[in-house]
């Protein structure tokens, strides 16, 4: 069995901020991977991250250092179940920094991600794959049911499995032939000028794109003037979504949403604080036909869990490296199908859309089963950096084949732009 023989860890951080890619009500940052290689006596390397958006980044690889000793000298096998899981999300003496939340969450994450992409790198498989051909015993084991069984037990989510199977062959042809559906964001980043907003929209249009999300969360009549942009370039019968980054309190974003229902947005993303599940519920019931969305900074399974109870979501995003890795995120997807909540990943950043295609073609063919409702956020920003980038056609992901999570960063990418040293930052 192939066993972990040293951690690596990379700070590496790409100046966006200058031009305003990124750009929100919250956020002007230079998008950041703290980056982790898992060595092996193997030929394979497991690589797994999580995204930051700048200075902090030195915190989250300080984290990982914190946690590396649970994974350094053990083999695979030992790191693939709940108590390996389990030995990083409460680690005695760390789980005081969380416990499962933040920047420790993240840095489990970006470990476990990494031992993932190393089990299908070694099995020979993409990641949506992997997961999508696993028996369904194997998968439920995986998961930590602790503190969400009274929403998802075990036996639901064997049940769920179980039905998934059905016609999952005619679902991969589908998606083999047509692509996943998705939107872009690329368009009305909030740091952008209005012809900036006017020219990509248009772009974008003629580019297949028919979903297309701004950010709002500015001045309101700034917000109001864009969203008429973008609502003239896309025609009546395109999707627009909005995003207000947890800017807004619950009254000034029933408010304000009042003010953008004319633009007819199909959602409104993290309108409040991510953690106030109520004031989700008492948007989400006052804005209605309108869905309310989030769940891109949602700390760990149980604040998904409390969404979807308080039917404060008609949209459940999940983000692949916010929470501990993929077996956080199956049990954020089984939640979904057992509320009936379509789930649309957040993507961006550095990498993310290279993730969550997998998290979605997963759901897909396994879980959700259905692709009404469903898309995946792309956003243009920086796939050049990784060897088996995010390919899309017509405004769709094509299904990547390459074995493993697509994570891998390319060597001179590190090189270039690691933090402090890298010639970019010099």
């Amino acid at each position: 069995m192939t066993k972990i023989n040293s951690v690596k860890i990379h700070d590496v951080r790409f100046p966006t901020a200058a031009a305003g890619d990124g750009s929100d009500s919250i956020n002007k940052g230079d998008y950041s991977a703290t980056y982790v290689e898992l060595f092996t006596d193997g030929p394979h390397v497991g690589t797994g991250f999580t995204f930051t958006n700048g200075r902090g980044n030195e915190i989250t690889c300080a984290a990982v250092r914190a946690l590396a000793h649970h994974v350094e000298g053990k083999t695979l096998g030992e790191l693939l179940d709940v108590a390996a899981l389990r030995s990083l999300t409460a680690d005695v003496q760390l789980r005081w920094l969380g416990p499962e939340k933040g920047a420790l969450h993240m840095a489990t994450g970006a470990i476990v991600n990494a031992v993932w992409d190393l089990r299908a790198k070694i099995e020979g498989k993409p990641m949506w794959q992997l997961l999508a051909e696993m028996p369904t015993a194997d998968l439920v084991a995986t998961i930590d049911f602790r503190h969400i069984d009274d929403a998802l037990t075990p036996e639901d989510a064997a049940a769920i499995l179980d039905k998934g199977r059905v016609g999952l062959e005619d679902r991969l042809a589908q998606l083999r032939s047509d692509g996943f559906p998705s939107y872009t964001t690329s368009v009305g980043w909030l740091g952008y000028p209005d012809d900036k907003v006017r020219a990509l929209t248009r772009e974008a249009y003629a580019e297949g794109w028919r979903a297309m999300k701004m950010k709002v969360g500015g001045p309101i009549e700034d917000d109001v003037r864009r969203a008429g942009i973008i609502r003239d370039e896309i025609g009546p019968d395109a999707l627009l979504m909005m995003d207000a980054n947890q800017i807004w309190g619950v009254g000034e974003a029933i408010d304000n949403m009042g003010r953008l229902a004319e633009f007819d947005p199909y959602w409104i993303e993290e309108p409040t604080h991510p953690d106030d599940i109520l004031g989700h519920a008492r948007i989400q019931q006052a804005v209605a036909p309108i869905r309310v969305a989030t769940g891109e900074v949602a700390a760990n399974r149980v604040i998904f869990k409390q969404l979807l109870q308080a039917d404060a979501i008609r949209v459940m995003q999940i983000d692949s490296c916010r929470v501990a890795g993929v077996p956080e995120v199956l049990a954020e997807l089984l939640l979904a199908a057992k509320f009936g909540v379509p789930v649309c990943p957040h993507s961006g950043g550095v990498g993310l859309c290279e993730l969550v295609q997998h998290l979605a073609i997963f759901d897909y063919l396994r879980v959700g089963t259905s692709l009404d409702g469903r898309m995946v956020e792309y956003v243009d920003h920086l796939h050049e950096h990784f060897t088996d980038p995010v390919r899309t056609r017509n405004g769709r992901y094509l299904v990547p084949e390459a074995p493993g999570y697509s994570s891998d960063l390319k060597a001179e990418s590190i090189a270039e732009y690691s933090f402090p040293d890298g010639p970019v930052w010099r």
